[in-house]
């Protein structure tokens, strides 16, 4: 008799780590798809990201979904193969080996625009204010743009690193630089239709330092940090006008079934996983 094939192991990398919810979201996927994975948590030593990346993979790993603050040294590591959408954004949130060669690819600005369909908010034609610069915002500015927003504002608590970030952006997309700005989170402007938190301050406890006036009529406020009740930013909007707001949880939802379809070559069933995972998190 055999014995059966250990399930491939797949995690997530971050630091922190622990309130991750993809283990929860893989495994649901899996169950639905029929495919046997194990799925960890890996909270790497900020300073020992490569190399906690190389032992998962010699380890027998076969993918990792890449989160807070390790975006852009995984774009570093996998800079000879990385998928269009990565190399755009200037980061990765999903790695794999295939032929013995280190890949990756972003899939945030999916994630985020699939939850913002299902939030009655389609990006195009929308003036949308993105509040961050660092490896969350690159992943999905190229998308937002790509979609038909009107205009793209970049705000970070260091102008320079927006500037930055615009700069990139529009050095490869030239003809919708002039739908781009950036400057510091006092210079944030409006009224916007969609204001998106794109840092992590949210799991800090405290919102960014934003102006008021920021929200439109009917304005969507998104905070990409997920949480069993309003996120500080949420509050904040609230306060400032914001008709709707709205956390991260479809945007992870959406990002993890495109890692998942990349490794597994299928495509999962969002809503239930969802629905589950929201469900969770309100009676935890």
């Amino acid at each position: 008799m055999t014995s059966a094939t250990p399930p491939k192991r797949y995690a997530v990398i971050g630091n922190p780590v622990e309130h991750s919810r993809s283990p929860f979201i893989h495994e649901q996927f899996g169950r639905q798809t029929g495919l046997a994975l194990r799925y960890d948590k890996i909270k790497a030593p900020l300073d020992g990201f490569a190399g906690a990346v190389a032992d998962f993979f010699a380890q027998g790993g076969h993918g990792l979904n890449v989160t807070v603050p390790f975006k852009e040294e995984a774009f570093a590591l996998a800079q000879a193969h990385l998928s269009e959408r990565a190399r755009l954004a200037g980061a990765v949130n999903t790695l794999w080996m295939e032929q013995g060669r280190l890949h990756g690819c972003n899939t945030d600005g999916v994630g985020l625009l699939h939850d913002l369909r299902r939030l009655s908010h389609a990006p195009a034609g929308k003036n949308i204010l993105l509040v961050g610069a660092g490896g969350a915002a690159r992943g999905v500015a190229f998308p937002l743009l790509d979609a038909g927003c009107a205009r793209l504002h970049i705000v970070n608590r260091t102008a320079q690193r927006a500037q930055q970030l615009r700069q990139q952006v529009a050095g490869h997309m030239p003809r919708l630089a002039a739908s781009l700005s950036a400057g510091s989170l006092a210079e944030a402007g409006g009224p916007w239709d969609i204001v998106i938190n794109a840092t992590s301050s949210s799991l800090g406890q405290t919102p960014p330092d934003l102006p008021a006036g920021l929200y439109g009529p009917g304005a969507l406020a998104y905070d990409m940090v997920y949480a069993p009740r309003p996120t500080p930013f949420m509050e904040q909007a609230r306060r400032q006008g914001a008709r709707q707001t709205a956390d991260g949880l479809g945007m992870l939802v959406g990002q993890a079934a495109a890692s998942f379809a990349i490794w597994h070559g299928v495509s999962p069933d969002m809503e239930p996983v969802l629905h589950a995972l929201r469900q969770q998190l309100l009676y935890t």
